[in-house]
């Protein structure tokens, strides 16, 4: 029997997720929660920063035409994934962290950074202050309506939480439906995980926030030969 995944991501990071669990023997089951689209901004004057970090590709993917007056500047990327769309984009990266949003900062002040730009999402980890001298939402995820019977795919599945939203709105949803004891979480971290609440039949963190770290805390779920 194969274990059933159920994402909740928004595209173009719930296809992703899918293919990467349907490649290491999962079942995956798209239910995206949000959807991303971009915000208006202002481009900075590049000359007043030394640096771009950047704690998501969706800052690239939807930052528009703006970004071509910012590739002077060297990328901090908060992981692999994002420094490989960076590139894409035709930046130049200087240091790429191990996923976790909250070391970018030392990272950056590590290579002598003292005052970057962050482009993000409306909702995010990092604010303004120290070595980010400027912080410009680009981007934001909007709820996308999810109708009740949506949910039966959770029955007896792993919900895998990507983020804190995601978390407390699956949480929101399932409680409407009085079904929790019978949806295992998988989260990216222990602070995602405590954002879905308690009751669920079982809950496993990441060692790291990655889908292949996310993969291997599931272990203990796999159901079991006979």
């Amino acid at each position: 029997m194969t274990l059933r995944l159920v994402v909740l991501r928004p595209e173009p990071g719930n296809a992703a997720t899918c293919a990467r669990a349907e490649a290491a023997g999962f079942e995956a089951m798209a239910l995206p929660l949000f959807a991303v689209e971009p915000l208006d901004w202002t481009v900075p004057d590049p000359a007043r920063h030394d640096a771009l970090i950047l704690t998501s590709a969706n800052s690239l993917r939807f930052g528009g035409d703006g970004l071509a007056a910012l590739r002077s500047l060297p990328v901090i990327a908060v992981g692999a994934h994002t420094a490989a769309a960076a590139r894409d984009y035709g930046f130049d990266v200087m240091a790429t962290g191990s996923g976790n949003a909250a070391d970018i900062l030392a990272l950056a002040a590590h290579h002598g950074i003292a005052r970057a730009l962050h482009l993000t999402g409306h909702d995010r980890t990092l604010e303004a202050g120290g070595v980010i001298a400027t912080l410009i939402p680009v981007y934001r995820s909007a709820a996308v309506p999810v109708e009740p019977f949506a949910l039966a795919v959770l029955d007896h599945g792993v919900a895998l939480l990507h983020s804190a939203r995601a978390a407390k709105r699956i949480a929101a949803l399932v409680d409407a439906a009085e079904t929790r004891a019978t949806i295992a979480l998988a989260a990216f971290s222990p602070a995602i995980a405590a954002a879905a609440g308690v009751g669920w039949r079982a809950i496993v963190t990441a060692a790291t926030p990655d889908d292949a770290a996310l993969f291997a805390a599931l272990a203990p779920l796999a159901p079991t030969k006979r």
